[in-house]
């Protein structure tokens, strides 16, 4: 059976002309089923309609239709009209649409340079053997890319020339100007010599040669959100709006399962045990972990999606509330959240990110007796020095919980 749609057809679209103009209601039903207002899919069909038009005069046939073609078009009707944000993503949209139907062809990937064709075979092999996140994946990239950007350029990667003087230099380099991320540089410079050397393009082990960079990791507690900052980002969501549920279930997540955000943006319909009361969390390294479903957290999510959420045959639990409706591409989205949360509550605060709250939790954790391994199994740590840095409470809370010291003045 066949779907219907609203008619959004306005005057101008009721004879339209073109190569495009069978495809319209097509598009019509693609705009629709992904959550656009019907203001927006009138204006997008206007748009595609003109460039029918347009490809008519031009005598230009559907098959020879581009991305490339869009943007011609898109740089005529500049001269004509007042562009308007989300044309070129509606063109792209379209032609998207008929290359996937088979109508037009898929164009021909840009020819990437060697450097970046080896970056994405490292960025597979974190994927596909280490288990790596997306959002761990994408600094690694970068800084592997950086690396062979700077010593290659664009042409051939003779790794197998490779001398411990050049990864001492471009150490050294990325030391002096940019010192706060020069570990993250040469813990990423080993990881990626490692996998050239599994790979067979270069015979020694060259990794051994990165030099060590200071990394003070107990130097400063992890801030977290105080109690009554995390109450008020809860009490500024307003849960009698669609984006106020969805907001709310989020920062219930972080602060009462300690989860990163990561965590939050990938978590599925398939992950929730209603009957046994679980989340099933996919953590750091493609670890899989239950945890407990938490009474005010899974009224939250089942509010969320009883009366929330637009339906969509999507898993992810948490989607966007403007079209395109889809689930939290990265945990950035997650990040958001938080953001305007603060934002909303009056909460002036140097850090906006998510996992304050999960420091809040270990903190709060620590304070009420529990013990390192019962935090590190609640935040699902691997290793112990994740853990205990939460050992360093301000002073001010360790001057409350000591005793005087005997014939001290009070």
């Amino acid at each position: 059976m066949e779907k219907s749609y609203p008619k959004t057809r306005s005057h101008s679209l009721d004879a339209p002309e073109g190569p495009l103009a069978e495809h319209l209601d097509a598009f019509q039903g693609m705009l629709y089923d992904q959550g656009y207002p019907q203001e927006t899919i009138r204006r997008y069909l206007r748009l595609v309609a003109d460039f029918s038009v347009w490809l008519k005069r031009k005598k230009t046939s559907i098959e020879e239709v581009t991305h490339k073609t869009t943007l011609r078009y898109l740089r005529y009707r500049a001269y004509y009209r007042c562009p308007r944000k989300g044309e070129q993503y509606a063109l792209r949209c379209f032609v998207q649409l008929l290359q996937d139907n088979g109508i037009v062809a898929r164009e021909a990937p840009v020819a990437q340079t060697p450097a970046e064709k080896l970056v994405s075979e490292y960025a597979l092999y974190l994927h596909h053997q280490r288990g790596l996140s997306a959002t761990t994946i994408r600094t690694y990239r970068s800084y592997a890319y950086l690396f062979l950007k700077k010593l290659y350029g664009d042409g051939a990667t003779r790794l197998a020339e490779l001398h411990a003087c050049e990864l001492i230099d471009f150490v050294q380099h990325e030391a002096a100007q940019y010192p706060t991320r020069t570990h993250s540089i040469a813990k990423v410079l080993r990881s990626f010599l490692q996998y050239a050397r599994y790979r067979g393009l270069i015979r020694l082990d060259l990794a051994a040669a990165i030099p060590k960079v200071a990394h003070w990791s107990m130097t400063s507690i992890p801030k977290a959100i105080s109690p009554e900052h995390a109450r008020r980002a809860l009490a500024s969501c307003d849960r009698s709006r669609p984006v106020g549920r969805r907001d709310y279930a989020i920062l219930l997540l972080l602060a009462r399962l300690g989860l990163r955000s990561g965590e939050v943006a990938s978590l599925t319909l398939d992950d929730i045990d209603w009957e046994a009361g679980t989340l099933n969390i996919h953590g750091k390294g493609g670890q899989e972990s239950p945890l407990p479903l938490l009474a005010p957290v899974g009224e939250a999510i089942a509010d969320y999606l009883k009366n929330g959420r637009a339906h969509s045959e999507i898993r992810r639990v948490f989607l966007r509330i403007n079209a395109p409706i889809r689930g939290f591409r990265t945990s950035k989205s997650v990040s958001n959240v938080v953001k305007y949360a603060l934002e909303r509550a009056g909460i002036d605060s140097q850090r906006k990110g998510a996992h304050q709250f999960r420091h809040a939790l270990a903190t709060q954790m620590l304070r009420q007796g529990s013990s390192l391994a019962e935090i590190s199994e609640v935040l699902r740590h691997k290793s112990p020095d994740s853990t205990r840095i939460y050992t360093k409470i301000d002073l001010d809370s360790l001057r409350i919980l000591a005793p005087p010291w005997p014939g001290s003045r009070s």
